[in-house]
């Protein structure tokens, strides 16, 4: 049981509604577009994304161990400085990696038997795009986290790609709508990343992780938090008036005093962790709340419009 519960705590498994909320956004766009939602596909869509996701992170460790990262982080929290299994030797690094590579290749392995089921390889190549995106994020040599735009890459990968994955494999056809409505669930996804990076920053700046939080130093980069909120609820406004979002999503802006909130926390407590761990959870919450605000809408706007 207990060598069940590390592996559980190695997988960082309550960070996979980064994986529940672009995999559900995109398949109810589907189905408000197309009126068939394939349980059987959906949750095979999950699951092989999750399993990929999981593989991430398992391969973080590994990898930001093997650059001393974890391990000469002395401020990590429950949210940041990866899940310590290496560092408390709860499990060998080389555990950590052979777990990594059984994720990836389950993870794939059901993505291309969702590949056999469709008939046709888009769901392959986007697969595999992620696949590689998620391996090299700390991988050598490409190490991607580590040089400036990672963020951007995540934001990506559990924003526009996944959406748009889950939304294929529901309709059966590509559409530049998917990727327009998840941009505010990407941003939320980097959002998240990224006041992570402010407890990890010493550590980071040690082994040269230029992360955006490293580069601009903390007390510029709490400005570009905010930013990247406002893009988020402008992009939304505009998004609903152009009809790219349906009306039922305005509920969206609700959240806009948790925004403000955990911003405001984020400039006062950036030097002080413990205190600045709210902020760091109700991005999470954000995320959460909105994904599941923007899927409630397209939900509402197939059953009252039909």
């Amino acid at each position: 049981m207990n060598r069940l519960l590390v592996c559980l705590k190695a997988t960082r498994a309550p960070f996979l509604t980064a994986t529940a909320v672009p995999v559900v956004l995109g398949s109810v766009m589907a189905w408000r577009k197309t009126g068939v939602f394939n349980w059987l596909f959906f949750w095979f869509t999950f699951l092989g994304i999750a399993l990929i996701h999981i593989g991430t992170n398992l391969a973080n460790d590994y990898f930001d161990h093997k650059t001393g990262n974890d391990d000469i982080n002395t401020t990590p929290t429950p949210f940041s400085g990866g899940s310590r299994v290496i560092q408390n030797k709860e499990m060998s690094a080389v555990g950590v990696l052979y777990f990594a590579l059984v994720c990836f290749s389950l993870g794939s392995l059901v993505g291309l038997y969702l590949n056999f089921l469709i008939g046709t390889n888009v769901v392959l190549g986007l697969g595999l795009f992620g696949v590689l995106l998620a391996f090299f994020y700390t991988a050598f040599p490409i190490k991607i986290g580590y040089r400036g735009f990672g963020e951007l890459i995540v934001g990506f990968c559990f924003g526009p790609l996944t959406v748009l994955g889950a939304y294929y494999v529901q309709a059966k056809e590509l559409s530049i709508l998917p990727v327009i409505a998840a941009i505010p669930v990407g941003i939320l996804v980097l959002l998240i990343l990224y006041i992570n990076e402010f407890p990890d920053y010493f550590a980071d700046k040690q082994v040269n992780k230029n992360t955006i939080v490293v580069l601009l130093g903390k007390d510029k980069a709490v400005y570009l938090y905010y930013v990247f909120f406002a893009v988020i609820y402008v992009f939304t406004a505009l998004a609903i008036v152009l009809k790219v979002l349906p009306i039922f999503c305005l509920p969206v802006f609700f959240t806009v005093p948790l925004a403000l909130k955990a911003a405001r926390n984020l400039r006062k407590n950036f030097e002080n962790i413990p205190h600045l761990l709210f902020s760091n959870a109700a991005t999470i919450k954000l995320h959460l709340i909105i994904g599941i605000i923007l899927s409630l809408g397209f939900v509402l706007d197939r059953v009252i419009k039909g």
